[in-house]
């Protein structure tokens, strides 16, 4: 399996994704503050690809200051927490991983542990989110599967497989789940400009597995849409706000605009760390701004005249009413992302009058599929009539709302249980045998999508197995 992510004897190691895919190259780190300016200059990248390797980089920290007292080790690993979390401010992962980090380090503090005793406990907790974050990649893939029919034609944007995460992928572990769910899949990969990830790392990881996969230029993607030769888009996230807008490298509200003018599903695959309960709208998601000079040259090689200028945000905001799904470790979340956001991040709605983030009955929010269908004056086409025209397939929640009123918002795909406390909807496991061949097969009485068991017994159990072949 491919990994971008090594850690053994106390050091990291780390491929330089800057070479793929002429050459592999593992470049070894044992301090934070390389492990900053590995970040900084993408030889990882990646949301959850950037919060393992923060937690390594912590558990380094740790080790060097071994040697200083309680006071001293604290103040030293807050010190590269700052570091860390200064590399790259769009991924909330990365914020995540270097508090859940602190975390473990107070709580022992505050415990009386020795610090030797701590040092162990961070590079425990480090091995702990890398392995975590695999496991819950699969999940991803596992929800994210039923989305996808046989003989699908998907396309992704930037890289969200193998070489973002800690394994598998988010966005290409939907694709890799379909495909050993047996359905037959083409990817088209964005080439995603200026750094080229779509064309050199996804399609060097999707030709490592065997998946079929076609490179375009940014800009083909409407004129493939408009020909019916699209029928789902999946990409990934950095940092997804509580309303449901998820920030993505940027180019993906374009992908997004074109896939809603088109009535292509537009499918957001992240593992819920990359939720920000902290961050209301994709207002106010920090966006990167990078050197201009990476959009002047393409890899080292002048593009543009000298003395031209040029901007380059790295990443822009999509908002939520082109979001289709959120497909995450714990299930599909889908409009009102308000209400559904927070049962994936198990976090109770608020009792007084309406639920938080909820909007007049008529208009809920972020439910532009249920707006376009109700509406009585025919003057606009509905994203599901332009799906059926182009032969695209849409979310059949979709299709239930404007006969029955609005189906769950959030479901549960792994047990035939509810869950009161939650509000969860948990979905009935499925016969593998009789698998719906396409997303659209669903159980019109409970309004449940069904997702079948898969196979997990091929799954890691720890970082330490993984090899960088696949």
């Amino acid at each position: 399996m491919i990994t971008p992510i090594r850690f053994h004897d106390d050091s990291l190691e780390l491929l330089d994704q800057r070479l793929l895919p002429g050459e592999e190259t593992w470049i070894r780190y044992e301090d934070e503050n390389a492990v900053a300016v590995a970040i900084r200059e993408m030889v990882v990248r990646g949301a959850p690809a950037i919060g393992i390797t923060a937690a390594y980089g912590l558990a380094l920290s740790a080790r060097r200051a071994r040697a200083l007292e309680p006071e001293g080790f604290a103040e030293a690993l807050v010190e590269a927490g700052r570091t860390l979390e200064a590399a790259r401010p769009t991924a909330v992962n990365l914020t995540w991983a270097v508090g859940r980090m602190l975390d473990v380090a107070r709580d022992a503090l505050d415990d009386g542990l020795e610090v030797p005793e701590i040092v162990q406990g961070l590079r425990d907790e480090a091995v702990a989110i890398h392995e975590e974050d695999i496991a819950m990649n699969r999940e991803i893939g596992s929800h994210g599967s039923m989305l996808v029919p046989d003989g699908a034609r998907i396309l992704t944007h930037c890289n969200a497989g193998a070489l973002a995460t800690g394994a598998y992928g988010t966005a290409l572990g939907v694709i890799r789940a379909a495909v050993e769910d047996g359905k037959k899949v083409t990817v088209f990969a964005d080439e995603t400009r200026p750094y080229l990830q779509g064309a050199r790392l996804t399609a060097w990881e999707l030709l490592k597995d065997k998946i079929p996969v076609t490179v375009i230029t940014d800009n083909m993607a409407g004129h493939l849409m408009a020909r019916g030769e699209i029928d789902l888009v999946v990409v990934g996230s950095d940092r997804i706000a509580m309303n449901g807008d998820i920030a993505n490298k940027i180019g993906t509200y374009t992908v997004a605009v074109l896939a809603r003018r088109h009535g292509v599903p537009f499918y957001v695959a992240a593992p819920v760390s990359t939720i920000d309960a902290d961050c209301p709208s994709g207002e106010e998601i920090p966006i990167e701004e990078r050197d201009p000079s990476e959009v002047l040259e393409a890899m080292g090689v002048p593009s543009a005249p000298e003395g031209a200028s040029a901007r380059h945000p790295a990443f822009d905001v999509t908002p939520a009413e082109l979001v289709t799904a959120i497909v995450t470790n714990e299930g599909l979340a889908r409009a009102p992302f308000t209400s559904s956001l927070r049962k994936a991040l198990g976090i109770e709605e608020e009792q007084d009058g309406k639920q938080d983030g909820e909007q007049d009955d008529e208009h809920p929010e972020g439910e532009m599929a249920i707006e376009d269908v109700d509406d009585p004056a025919g003057e606009r086409e509905s994203a599901l009539e332009i799906a059926s025209e182009s032969g695209a397939e849409f979310a059949p929640e979709s299709a239930l709302e404007s006969a029955s009123g609005p189906s769950p918002e959030f479901s549960l795909e792994s047990s035939p249980q509810s869950s009161p406390e939650s509000g969860l909807e948990l979905v009935p496991e499925r016969d593998s045998e009789a698998a719906p061949e396409s997303a659209s097969e669903f159980s019109p009485e409970s309004g449940l999508e069904l997702v079948p068991e898969r196979d997990s017994e091929a799954a890691p159990k720890s970082a330490s197995e993984l090899s960088p072949e696949s």
